[in-house]
Parts: C-alpha cells; sequence; structure tokens
C-alpha cells in the first residue's frame, strides 16, 4: 500500500539541521514512530509532498529548504515587550525571564504561542516569535515502518503523532513540523 490522502503512515528518521552532515535536532526510532494520517494538514505541505507514493519498507532522503520549511526568520516576529509584564511587585521574575528561555505567551487574540527572551532591558523584553527552526534548511533520512488504512476515528481526530520537536527548542518534522 502507497502512501496517500487518508492513509495511515507511519515514520522512522534523523532530521538533521543543513545537511545530511548537519547537527541532528531529532531522531524517531521505529520502536516509537511518527504516526499520521497522511494529507490531513498536521504535516508540512513540503514533506508530505516527499512522501507520496512511497510504501512501507522504503527509504527516504531529503531536504527542504527553510522557505519550504518553517520559513525564513521574519524581523516583525522579534517584538520589545514591557518588562513589568515579567515581574512581580516590580522584581523580574527571574525564574521565567532570562535570555534563552522560552515562554509560553498569549496574543491578543488570545492565541497561543512561544517566544525566546532575546535581551532584557531597563524597560523592555525583547522576544523572538518566529519558530525555532525558522531560517533552518532541514535534512530527512528515514524509513516508511507502515502504511494502511486509516480508521473513521483517525480520519476525524487529531494525529496520532506529531514532531517532538516541534514545540521544542528541537522542533523540526512534518507534525506542526515536516
Amino acid at each position: 500500500m502507497k502512501i496517500e490522502n487518508n492513509k495511515f503512515a507511519s515514520l522512522a528518521y534523523t532530521l538533521h539541521e543543513g545537511d545530511k552532515g548537519g547537527r541532528v535536532i531529532e531522531t524517531v526510532e521505529e520502536s516509537a514512530p511518527l504516526s499520521f494520517v497522511f494529507g490531513a494538514g498536521r504535516l508540512l505541505p513540503a514533506f508530505e509532498e516527499k512522501l507520496v507514493g512511497l510504501e512501507e519498507g522504503a527509504a527516504f532522503d531529503f531536504s527542504l529548504a527553510a522557505a519550504d520549511a518553517y520559513g525564513e526568520v521574519r524581523e516583525e516576529m522579534v517584538i520589545s515587550l514591557p518588562r513589568n509584564i515579567f515581574e512581580d511587585e516590580g522584581v523580574l521574575r527571574s525564574e521565567i525571564c532570562y535570555v534563552g528561555n522560552t515562554v509560553p505567551m498569549m496574543d491578543s487574540q488570545g492565541n497561543r504561542m512561544n517566544g525566546v527572551v532575546v535581551e532584557i532591558g531597563d524597560a523592555f523584553v525583547k522576544m523572538d516569535f518566529n519558530h525555532p527552526l525558522a531560517g533552518t534548511d532541514l535534512h530527512f533520512t528515514g524509513k516508511v515502518v507502515g502504511v494502511r488504512e486509516a480508521t473513521p476515528e483517525e480520519l476525524m481526530g487529531p494525529s496520532s503523532g506529531g514532531c517532538s520537536s516541534c514545540g521544542s527548542k528541537s522542533s523540526g518534522c512534518g507534525g506542526s513540523c515536516g
């Protein structure tokens, strides 16, 4: 059976930054594969395009340019917020607000988003809301562990798998990732 829309696919892979020789961002083992309903819109479209037609046992080895993965770094996603947002009774909450920390926040419409603290000033805290892998070319090597018909429940519900790297500094694949 081939990977195509509405099939349930399982993958094992290694994700590298840049090219095959780049830093390993994520490894997904056959014992706990990334499993998802193909074509459900949960993975990066360019990632899915590279998998169309592969069968169980097939190997894959491909790259995605940053523009086809999480996009380029956008300067408008780096913003300065008033420091008092991160203070309690006038004192900076240093357990949360320190350079390099990822802080979950909400925008004015109530959407959740993660920002990385880039700089702490006297009046403002500069945060980067770009995806952790924005501006990064990605390289995937792996194997199709399984392909089968998706059940009605799988077709209606959220994907049973996702890129663990996606919400973390490690995030890359296709499930929100790649």
